[in-house]
């Protein structure tokens, strides 16, 4: 699954990315965005485009090409989540 296919509230943690760009996947890195860590999705926009996500205690907005290269692992629902414990990808 791929971080497109999450919903407003959904917490998931990123396990790889796609085959694509080289230079387009390090900047992703470099942004925070590595395996193994949790992300937040915050927001999507009322036509899909931009997202906004919570990595590493910020807030950051992507474009629906950017997070569809992004493969995760959905460890809540929206509405089920416990974002404010302690180590979650929002603190």
């Amino acid at each position: 699954m791929t971080m497109a296919e999450l919903k407003s509230g959904d917490i998931a943690e990123i396990t790889g990315y796609t085959i694509g760009n080289a230079v387009y996947r390090a900047k992703l890195l470099a942004l925070g965005l590595t395996r193994g860590v949790k992300i937040k999705i915050i927001n999507v926009a009322p036509l899909g485009d931009p997202f906004e996500i919570a990595v590493r205690g910020y807030h950051l907005s992507l474009r629906r090409d950017e997070v569809g290269v992004v493969k995760v692992k959905k460890i809540e629902t929206a509405g089920k989540s416990s974002c404010n414990a302690k180590g979650c990808c929002c603190q």
